[in-house]
């Protein structure tokens, strides 16, 4: 699809060099761009969903695997392993 967009003249030039130092046409430097932050902000997305599904569970440590952890990461520091 064709679009068009305004930029600040610098951030033109700027991306115009980069393009051309990756070996990139202009279009597929502004493709690649807008793709990855797309995708950085969908992380979001998963992880309110996941907040969401995992508020309703109790997330504690049962006691005896707790009281093992405990014991191992003992042993850990007095250099038993």
């Amino acid at each position: 699809m064709k679009t068009a967009v305004s930029l600040p003249d610098d951030l033109f030039e700027n991306a115009d060099v980069l393009a051309e130092k990756l070996g990139l046409s202009r279009s597929a430097l502004y493709a690649t761009a807008v793709a990855e932050f797309v995708a950085k902000h969908r992380g979001g997305d998963v992880t309110a969903r996941l907040d969401a599904v995992y508020e309703k569970s109790d997330s504690r440590v049962a006691k005896n695997l707790r009281r093992a952890q405990v014991q191992s990461v003992m042993k850990d520091e007095r250099g038993d392993w």
